[in-house]
């Protein structure tokens, strides 16, 4: 941490907490809901005019009805406790025919240098998500 961000954080009087949610405009809110039910295991929490909510305990996905804008930004990550469960997950992905990044080395860290392993992946509607597990390149690289 530099100087600079010590300084702001010092001058804010807050300090942000978990994610309670975010929205994302999709073609069909049923369609998306149900896709991010069966891939991602997510519950439907509420519908809304034009929408439908899912979520579980750490987050809430708003999915309205719109023009899909995947460029809006560039992915948003997931942590995930262990590799094993990060395995399971890519078996699962695999399984419901999710297009995953980097056929054949799915797994990698999550940039060069990064402690960091994640699967990249997008949903129906052209958004890239990220599952992650945090802190175990080294490991991976000591048991090699």
């Amino acid at each position: 941490m530099v100087a600079t961000d010590l300084k702001y954080e010092n001058e804010v009087p807050f300090k942000l907490g978990v994610v309670g949610h975010f929205g994302l405009a999709v073609r069909s809110p049923k369609k998306s809901a149900g896709w991010f039910q069966r891939v991602l295991g997510l519950r439907k929490e509420f519908e809304f005019d034009n929408g439908i909510a899912v979520g579980n305990d750490n987050v809430t996905i708003a999915l309205f009805k719109g023009r899909p804008a995947p460029k809006t930004f560039d992915h948003m990550s997931f942590h995930l406790p262990n590799m094993l469960i990060l395995r399971k997950a890519l078996a699962h992905l695999k399984r419901h025919r999710v297009i995953i990044e980097d056929p054949g080395r799915e797994i990698g860290p999550e940039g060069p240098g990064s402690k960091n392993m994640g699967i990249w992946f997008c949903d129906p509607d052209g958004y890239r998500w990220e599952l992650s597990v945090q802190g175990v390149a080294e490991e991976m690289v000591k048991r090699a």
